[in-house]
């Protein structure tokens, strides 16, 4: 049940990095409150990667690494409760 619980919490924010992500391609809907909300919690996770990938132009990589480093820490947290 915890594990279950802890597994839908890592995907949503997954899911959230994602949305974010594909957001960034149309400017027009930076301005939506939604958006707002999943930046408001999604950025500061990905500014933590892009101090270490920065931008390379409009080619942003770091995400990459962000969903690797999620993945990663849901795999140790997982672990720890099992």
């Amino acid at each position: 049940m915890i594990a279950q619980a802890i597994h839908i919490i890592f995907t949503a924010f997954s899911l959230m990095i994602f949305v974010r992500i594909l957001s960034s391609w149309i400017p027009e809907i930076q301005g939506q409150k939604w958006l707002q909300f999943i930046a408001f919690y999604v950025d500061p996770y990905l500014n933590l990667f892009r101090k270490i990938i920065p931008p390379l132009g409009m080619l942003d990589i770091s995400p990459i690494l962000a969903f690797f480093a999620l993945q990663l820490a849901e795999s140790v947290v997982m672990r720890m409760i099992s």
